[in-house]
């Protein structure tokens, strides 16, 4: 694998950081399968600390502005391979088009079913917000083979927390998202001692197929959002304790 990859970047810099990472129950892990990677979401290094704990790159769907915002768009497009979620009318289904197509060639992808929230307020290390249900659709409505949901929980159990820049700066960049708009800075949080914890994967099913096509599509939906939400939070208090 060349120097220059995803994964050697992010194995890179989480070195930078000193940051110590402690892996459990990597046996779940998919093999030779497409996997759809779901984690909590507090800190910046999420996606370089789920990249390394894989040993794999992986494409994560990141929020507008990252794609935005000169020297990070460079860093989170051009060397870690995530692609930015496009402006308010056209997310979700670009979300659809982008990760289907990554999906069915066996690239895993990642996503932060929190959102943006976590990211510029500052939350407890157990805590997991609310899951929004697009990942959710995504593994239904995919026509992709052998997909398998992988619910991960990033449990901090040291970390340094810092102001980075100020929220009103971000707005700049993408306008349509209102928690730009208030006073404040975004808060960095950097890990010193981690622990990654993976999930049981769910695999998705000619079963819930049908269902999704049919009257059962909002249960199911609901099942699959909710079942990866109490993962990862059950996940979390293993960790942060």
């Amino acid at each position: 694998m060349s120097g220059n990859s995803p994964l050697e970047i992010s194995r890179a810099l989480v070195a930078a950081f000193s940051t110590q990472m402690f892996r459990y129950y990597e046996d779940r892990i998919p093999q030779d399968a497409s996997v759809l990677v779901v984690s909590n979401h507090r800190s910046f290094m999420d996606a370089l600390i789920l990249m390394a704990a894989l040993s794999s790159p992986i494409r994560f769907a990141c929020h507008h502005y990252m794609g935005q915002v000169p020297v990070m768009r460079e860093i989170v497009t051009g060397q870690l391979g995530c692609f930015p979620l496009e402006e308010t009318q056209n997310r979700l289904q670009s979300f659809f088009l982008q990760s289907q197509v990554l999906l069915q060639s066996k690239q895993m992808v990642g996503v932060f079913p929190e959102g943006t929230e976590p990211m510029v307020k500052f939350t407890q290390p157990n805590q997991v917000g609310e899951f929004h249900r697009g990942f959710a659709h995504l593994a239904l409505r995919a026509n992709v083979q052998d997909l398998a949901i992988l619910p991960i929980a990033i449990a901090s159990l040291e970390e340094i927390n810092t102001n980075g820049f100020p929220l009103r700066l971000l707005s700049v960049f993408d306008p349509s998202e209102p928690l730009f708009n208030q006073s404040g800075w975004h808060p960095l949080v950097i890990y010193r001692r981690v622990a990654v914890l993976i999930g049981r994967p769910y695999w998705i099913t000619p079963q819930h197929h049908k269902k999704y096509h049919g009257k059962q599509a909002r249960t199911v939906v609901a099942e699959l959002t909710q079942h990866c939400q109490d993962e990862i939070s059950n996940l979390l208090l293993q960790g942060c304790y």
